[in-house]
């Protein structure tokens, strides 16, 4: 599959990207959403990514207070690549923060990610004490300062884009991309004009939860007593509810079939679907914790799903949405 602009700038990533909040090592409490990885086992998933044909990493400060940066770095230099060699995305967290800190703490995140610079740098989400306008004047300066090439948000709304590429104009850059949650259980960017509007603004959507924290695997729906085992924090998630896993039932057995006939896994057949069903407006970062995941996931990239495929895999999912 052939690589795609990261919305108007011009970076060209793989469609799947490799999302890097499992890399955090149970740092802090977003940290220990995951289980621990030893650094062995992230830099092999980030080499068996990397030989798959995924050209760009996402991270953010809230992981691990650093730590998933950190280990993302050390890995890619082990591994002999060379900065501008691979795109970096990373995050700053507002919660609790005035915009005053996004220039103000960069120089760790720059520290944690040496010797990579940061290509795309987002609003990790819109709860912060300063103004959009007052975040969007800060990352302006950084681009100027040439500590990041680009802007993103996160989480952010149809207005909320709006209004922050608005401003971003005002200063002569542009919105890059929004990065929000979206799978075949999680379609609500159409319902809620996020996707209408990255579509006018020439936003790219990075999808997050594209196999919805794991329940498109289909391991779940197969054997219920994973969650609470092996799903950690998820198994508090509604989807993983014994009632809900039997109304998203129909939605795994298409996504079954699919798989059959191209030989591949559920996940693949979900992460093809999420990068495909709306043509180059999607791109998607699921996690892997292990290399056969990492691969599965980047081969996922490699699968020519057909309209009808397409067309029934979205029939199927609106019938059980969550």
């Amino acid at each position: 599959m052939k690589k795609r602009s990261l919305g108007k700038s011009d970076v060209e990533v793989s469609p799947i990207g490799l999302g890097c909040w499992q890399f955090s090592q149970e740092k802090n409490i977003a940290g220990r959403f995951w289980g621990f990885l030893e650094y062995r086992q992230i830099k092999e998933i980030v080499s068996s990514s990397l030989e798959c044909g995924i050209n760009w990493f996402d991270t953010a400060e809230v992981y691990g207070n650093g730590a998933s940066e950190r280990a993302l770095a050390n890995a890619l230099s082990e591994l002999n690549i060379k900065p501008g060699k691979v795109i970096i995305a990373t995050k700053w967290m507002p919660a609790l923060r005035f915009a005053s800190s996004i220039v103000g703490s960069i120089n760790k995140r720059q520290e944690a990610l040496h010797p990579y610079p940061i290509d795309l740098y987002q609003i990790h989400n819109p709860f912060s004490f300063s103004s959009i306008k007052s975040q969007m004047k800060a990352m302006a300066q950084l681009v100027r300062q040439g500590k990041v090439r680009f802007v993103g948000v996160s989480n952010f709304s149809a207005e909320d884009m709006r209004r922050a590429d608005n401003y971003l104009s005002a200063e002569g850059l542009a919105l890059i991309s929004n990065q929000i949650r979206f799978s075949l259980l999680d379609r609500s960017i159409e319902e809620n004009g996020v996707l209408d509007m990255a579509k006018e603004l020439g936003v790219i959507i990075i999808a997050y939860s594209p196999l919805a924290q794991g329940l498109l695997t289909g391991k779940f729906h197969d054997d219920s007593r994973l969650i609470g085992k092996r799903s950690g924090f998820r198994k508090f998630m509604k989807g993983f509810r014994k009632e809900q896993l039997k109304r998203t039932q129909p939605l795994i057995d298409v996504l079954h079939e699919v798989a059959l006939s191209h030989n591949a896994t559920l996940a693949q057949i979900a992460l093809s679907w999420a990068i495909t069903f709306h043509g180059q407006h999607i791109i998607a970062i699921p996690g892997a914790t292990n290399v056969r995941q990492a691969k599965q996931n980047a081969e996922a990239m490699q699968i020519d799903i057909t309209e009808k495929e397409l067309s029934r895999l979205d029939q199927a999912s609106r019938a059980v949405i969550l």
